[in-house]
């Protein structure tokens, strides 16, 4: 059974993980929060609906270089699973990957 909704404590516990990880930088870890708050306000790390504009607006990014250059870093350090929707009414889907 895949568990689909996360407890405070574990968000607290993937904070102090991103803390220990020297390879990011201020970039993806706020590219992380704003994931982190979808995930906490859709109640699910698994599957959360994310769009770009939201993303770059939740981590105050504002340029899409430097949101896409970071959010691919993401993805190949293994902390996150994108699928993308091609449809423009149907939001894009990420999984958080490395959970307490």
């Amino acid at each position: 059974m895949i568990k689909v909704r996360m407890q405070p404590n574990e968000i607290t516990d993937f904070f102090r993980k991103l803390e220990q990880d020297s390879r990011l930088n201020v970039w993806h870890l706020a590219i992380l929060i704003a994931v982190a708050v979808l995930a906490l306000n859709q109640g699910r790390y698994r599957r959360i609906k994310v769009s770009r504009s939201k993303m770059m607006a939740k981590s105050h990014i504002n340029t899409v270089p430097t949101y896409h250059k970071y959010f691919k870093d993401l993805q190949d350090m293994g902390y996150i699973s994108y699928r993308p929707s091609y449809h423009p009414g149907v939001r894009s889907e990420l999984d958080l990957l490395k959970q307490p």
